[in-house]
């Protein structure tokens, strides 16, 4: 979510840099910064909120400066503020650097750097790289000063950051300059990315090539592992092991007016595609296999305020409350804790017996939708202790609540949510682990659990690639004007989400049901033109849905399943079968969804339906 920009050249540098974090507004930010070198002095400014407020602070002096860094922050490790926006400086001044990703250890490495005398600014898990960094530059202070020429400088400060970073657990993109080497740009990469165009006597770095478009057409991608040294004629890159190595460079061929689609067709196909990227963004940071649980640090109450907990009430609308279907099985299977699922339009006027002892979490994407809001402002009216789980930082709702989690899934720009949706049922998946830590799960309990929530990225990947086969599907039953969508267990608020994203973006009737609700009245709706999606990895109950499946199959329905790869028995019943990979059952709505976005996009797109923007629909809905 946070961006990064850079640029060493001959052209005034403050007005590159400040496009540059424009076009990555979209990524949802809530401070900014930029550092330029002009007279041999670092020169910093920095704004809570909009690109437009750090421009007001920009000095005269800033703009004859022509290398220089900036940065959108996302506030992750501190509430968003001037002290905690980046660019930051290291020990006194002669390091100053942006960051995105999450160090994991900087709690430790922080205690150890104020032990030497490190004087910390922020509560930033980036400064502590930043004095990382001038901790090595001293140490290797007669080694640059014996360096004769530029290269072999630049040589030595490449590898005081890469002495640096091996010391750190997590993930960056780092964009680094030294006060006494003013000409040269600094980058190093690991989990997150960093693209660098390449000019006429001139770079720009960025961790989105959205930023580039329009000023170059040929860009290098840093891959894991790697440094560069750049200035405004030559670029270095480095592996970690390997040393000096041969760069790839790669044009860059995005239109500046639709560049954010990055090459999909929709947005909404594209957000589908994000979603292992979402998911891992959502649990960045909040996994500790030291203490078997997940890490919460927004939720601003105590161990002991939510082992007292005795009932939760989720509230939602729409997607959010197809995703708080899930979080009530996963409290109570993990946690043994009752739940409530809410429509928060009816919460807000129910007024239902609510106990001192239960915890009221609202669900949003936007943090603006109206009912939620009002059913939040309801409970906190009563007294009751409330958290969000939203993904828009600054918020409404973010900003009521009283304390919550982000999603840092991205903006989702298609009404018709998926990633957001995915990332809501992580979120849920990891608070249910973390109260059930609080309880009654033992530290290996957790720590497998830790290790299944760390595969579900690539588990979405491997999902994502029946693409090519759900658009063949797709044209099977486009022309369908009725769908039943059938799940059981945790995969029951699978099927009811299916069928939304199908009504949504379609516009073809579509319900979901429990499978074995389908004999108590749905079941009279079924017949050759009525098609039957069964969400059906394996279970405990498998069996059972199984049974149901057989009975749509003996009235003539067809069916098209949702199953597990290696399940041959599906195959030989349902018409059509779209397998996902194995996960443990708790987690399979995450990974069974996938296929039913996709299912819902190709039909759309068949029928000629406007996929990114449906009728009657917005993304955020701000009235009753």
């Amino acid at each position: 979510m946070c961006g990064i920009v850079g640029y060493v050249g001959p052209r005034p540098v403050t007005e590159l840099l400040l496009d540059g974090l424009r076009r990555l507004e979209y990524r949802g930010y809530d401070s900014s910064g930029i550092a330029v070198m002009t007279d041999g002095t670092m020169r910093i400014s920095r704004a809570v909120g909009r690109i437009a407020q750090l421009a007001e602070q920009v000095e005269p002096t800033q703009c004859r400066a022509t290398i220089g860094i900036g940065h959108t922050r996302w506030a992750t490790h501190g509430r968003p503020s001037e002290e905690n926006a980046h660019p930051h400086l290291g020990g006194t001044g002669e390091v100053v650097l942006v960051h995105n990703g999450v160090i994991e250890n900087y709690r430790d490495l922080k205690a150890k750097l104020q032990a030497k005398g490190f004087v910390f600014q922020s509560e930033t898990d980036t400064e502590v790289i930043a004095h990382l960094i001038a901790e090595q530059l001293h140490a290797a202070q007669a080694e640059t000063k014996k360096a004769t020429g530029p290269e072999q400088i630049r040589d030595a400060l490449l590898e005081v950051i890469r002495r640096s970073v091996a010391q750190l657990r997590g993930t960056y993109g780092l964009l680094v300059m030294f006060r006494d080497w003013p000409d040269t740009l600094f980058a190093a990469r690991l989990g997150s990315p960093l693209v660098i165009g390449i000019g006429a006597k001139e770079h720009f770095v960025a961790s989105d090539g959205s930023a580039l478009a329009g000023k170059t057409d040929k860009i290098v991608y840093l891959a894991d592992h790697q440094f560069a040294a750049i200035t405004n004629e030559s670029l270095d890159v480095h592996h970690r092991e390997d040393g000096v190595i041969n760069h790839d460079v790669h044009a860059l061929n995005w239109d500046v007016t639709d560049v954010e689609l990055s090459g999909y067709d929709h947005y909404m196909l594209k957000e589908i595609h994000e979603q292992p990227e979402s998911v891992a963004n959502t649990m960045r940071g909040r996994l500790s296999e030291e203490e078997g649980t997940a890490v919460f640090g927004g939720l601003n109450l105590s161990p002991k305020d939510l082992r007292d907990v005795k009932r939760i009430v989720l509230t939602a609308c729409g997607t959010s409350w197809h995703s708080a279907l899930v979080g009530e099985y996963l409290f109570e299977e993990l946690a043994h804790i009752p739940v409530e699922v809410e429509y928060a339009s009816e919460l807000r006027y129910r007024n239902p017996p609510m106990s001192d002892d239960t915890l009221v979490f609202a669900i949003t994407q936007s943090g603006e939708t109206a009912d939620t809001l009002a059913a939040l402002r309801e409970m906190k009216r009563k007294g009751h202790p409330t958290l969000a789980i939203c993904n828009v930082v600054g918020s409404t709702i973010a900003k009521e609540a009283d304390g919550g989690v982000y999603l840092h899934a991205g903006p989702e720009i298609g009404v018709a949510s998926t990633k957001a949706y995915t990332s809501q049922c992580a979120a849920l998946a990891m608070l249910a682990l973390y109260f059930g830590r609080l309880r009654h799960l033992s530290y290996s309990d957790g720590r497998k659990m830790i290790d299944q929530l760390r595969q579900l990225p690539s588990k979405i990947e491997q999902a994502l690639q029946a693409d090519q086969h759900v658009k063949q599907i797709a044209k099977r039953y486009s022309d369908c004007g009725n769908f039943l969508y059938l799940g059981r267990h945790f995969n029951f608020p699978t099927a009811l989400e299916g069928a939304l994203k199908l009504k949504e973006i379609s516009y073809i009737h579509a319900e979901g049901y429990p499978a074995a609700e389908m004999k108590h009245g749905p079941i009279a709706l079924v017949d050759e033109r009525t098609p039957s999606v069964f969400v059906m990895p394996r279970g405990f109950i498998y069996d059972k849905v199984m049974s149901n499946l057989e009975e749509i199959k003996a009235r003539g329905g067809p069916v098209i399943a949702i199953a597990e790869e290696g399940d041959d028995r599906v195959g030989q019943i349902a018409d059509d079968v779209v397998f996902i990979p194995q996960v443990d059952e708790w987690l399979q709505p995450i990974v069974s969804v996938i296929p039913l976005q996709l299912l819902a996009y190709h039909i759309a797109v068949l029928r000629g339906c406007d996929v990114d923007k449906p009728r009657n629909l917005a993304k955020s809905v701000t009235v009753e």
